[in-house]
């Protein structure tokens, strides 16, 4: 089941075409990289997803509600997370998460133990009654992530929620994201962080001048780019000329020799990763190690996009 669909999506502001006709699905459960230059769109078109955008054309659904004709009943259903926090000075977390609660129209029977769940999956029960003007960046964005969770929606939206943290809090903003796609949430995220998206994400739509230039599995985009992945191999035993074959099984663009270790540069539109393995198997190789290279979504990003925006 599709929980987002968006389908021939424009947005303009004025004379500024942000977002031109792009479409796009998510199935229920999986977590969706949204990457793009600033400017893209990418903001645009989650504001649409987040019912804030009115002026749009196309047709966009949250688990086959349309969000044009009922905004209302779509807002019961997502959780949205913007690129900035809202300033609360006078607010304890306690009184914060409280207040969204009371605006998310939970009993008052079951606020107080839905408080205590999300600020316990996130990590911040200390900071219960601490002013939220007082928490890290990093634990704001945290207590942001409580808050979208306190209605249990089915469908998260994330506009760079790792932006401007330090390294040690965007590892626990990623394991935070990592623990509701378990609990079965249906993610979109933006980010610039692009390393990090590859770890995370089970699809990527890669977004420029408005445009989506590129959607799917990451190995899917490598594929349609033809770019390589290097696969390092360690065999047990005697060669017997297995390297002279290995260089001969489709898609092997080359092979270096190491102390420890073989170096295989795969094209993988010809031969899947998988199937190397096999081959290599149907050889007679005895495999100690078989570790492909992360994809490099960067290298992937800076051939689909130029930098432009709408």
């Amino acid at each position: 089941m599709s929980m987002v669909t968006v389908n021939n999506l424009h947005v303009r502001y004025g004379a500024v075409h942000a977002v031109r006709g792009i479409s796009f699905e998510i199935p229920k459960g999986e977590v969706f990289g949204f990457i793009g230059p600033n400017g893209a769109g990418k903001s645009s078109t989650i504001r649409v997803l987040a019912t804030l955008q009115r002026e749009f054309q196309g047709t966009v659904q949250i688990s086959g509600i349309d969000v044009f004709r009922h905004p209302d009943v779509v807002r019961e259903k997502i959780g949205y997370m913007p690129d900035f926090f809202g300033v609360y000075e006078d607010l304890t977390s306690r009184e914060y998460l409280h207040f969204f609660a009371a605006a998310y129209r939970l009993p008052r029977d079951v606020r107080q133990r839905t408080v205590a769940d999300v600020l316990e999956l996130t990590d911040l029960t200390h900071k219960i009654d601490a002013p939220v003007d007082s928490l890290s960046r990093g634990m704001k964005q945290r207590l942001a992530l409580a808050r979208v969770l306190l209605h249990d929606p089915d469908v998260l939206l994330l506009d760079e929620p790792a932006s401007g943290l330090d390294p040690r809090a965007r590892i626990e903003v990623r394991e935070l994201l990592k623990a509701m796609q378990e609990m079965g949430k249906t993610i979109l995220i933006s980010s610039h962080i692009l390393h990090e998206l590859a770890q995370l994400c089970t699809r990527i739509g890669i977004i420029e001048q408005g445009q989506l230039v590129a959607e799917g599995s990451l190995s899917d985009i490598f594929r349609q780019l033809s770019l390589q992945r290097v696969v390092h191999v360690q065999l047990v035993g005697p060669l017997n000329g297995i390297v002279e074959q290995i260089r001969g099984i489709p898609g092997v663009e080359s092979l270096d020799e190491h102390t420890d270790r073989l170096a295989i540069r795969l094209q993988e539109h010809e031969t899947a990763v998988e199937d190397l393995h096999a081959a290599l198997v149907s050889l007679g190789a005895r495999i100690r190690m078989f570790q492909p290279e992360a994809m490099d979504m960067e290298t992937a990003f800076m051939k689909l996009t130029e930098g432009k925006t709408a």
